[in-house]
């Protein structure tokens, strides 16, 4: 039955954001006394020497994958009735950095944490790893902000989702927003306007997935 396979697929995306933000959540206790949470970023904790990295790493992985699959086998089907928008958003929301973005965690591993003694931001982006997380995470950014956008004009001709439409061009603005402010917030706070960045991107996500289910039954 096509509403049940939709249904355990919107599942799947729906756990992976809430084992996203708890995996974060429950990493920054072990990271040590000189981690800051409200200065030093998620991504410091799957850097080369972070305490406890493979866990993050592997969680975030499962996240990746998590959310590629709710994508093409939740979201398409489910708004396919809003023509091709639901297939480009659905793409654009697996390539984004929650999708490719925390798949690819393992190759995104900094140099050193800002955390530690003697690291600093060049330190940072020496290695392969931070080469890669300085390309993927600005674009995966932008392109969760271009499938919220796609997404909610796929909702606006999709029969039983367009009080969905405006919601979602809201979280396109506010998400852009949040993305200026870490640009621009001061080093003391870089790590805590990271996470709001991270938490509302997962929690619009998971709640399109809650979306899904309902009207999938």
């Amino acid at each position: 039955m096509v509403g049940e396979r939709v249904r355990r697929w919107a599942w799947v995306g729906f756990g992976a954001q809430v084992l996203f933000v708890v995996t974060w959540l429950v990493a920054a206790s072990w990271q040590g006394s000189r981690y800051r949470v409200m200065e030093h970023t998620i991504s410091d904790m799957l850097s080369v020497g972070a305490p406890g990295a493979g866990v993050v790493i592997v969680a975030f992985t499962l996240c990746g994958l998590g959310t590629i699959l709710f994508a093409w086998l939740a979201v398409r089907p489910a708004l396919r009735s809003g023509g091709r928008f639901a297939t480009v958003g659905a793409v654009l929301l697996a390539l984004s950095i929650f999708g490719v973005g925390d798949l690819l965690a393992a190759a995104e591993r900094q140099g050193c944490r800002l955390a530690d003694p003697g690291c600093t931001g060049e330190d940072q982006r020496a290695n392969l790893g931070g080469k890669i997380d300085t390309m993927i995470t600005p674009t995966g950014i932008l392109l969760f902000v271009a499938a919220a956008l796609v997404l909610a004009a796929a909702m606006k001709r999709a029969p039983g989702w367009q009080r969905w439409a405006w919601p979602f061009r809201g979280v396109a603005v506010v998400f852009a927003a949040l993305l200026a402010a870490f640009v621009n917030a001061p080093a003391e706070l870089t790590g805590l306007v990271e996470r709001l960045l991270a938490g509302f991107g997962a929690a619009a996500i998971a709640a399109l997935a809650l979306g899904i289910i309902r009207r999938s039954r």
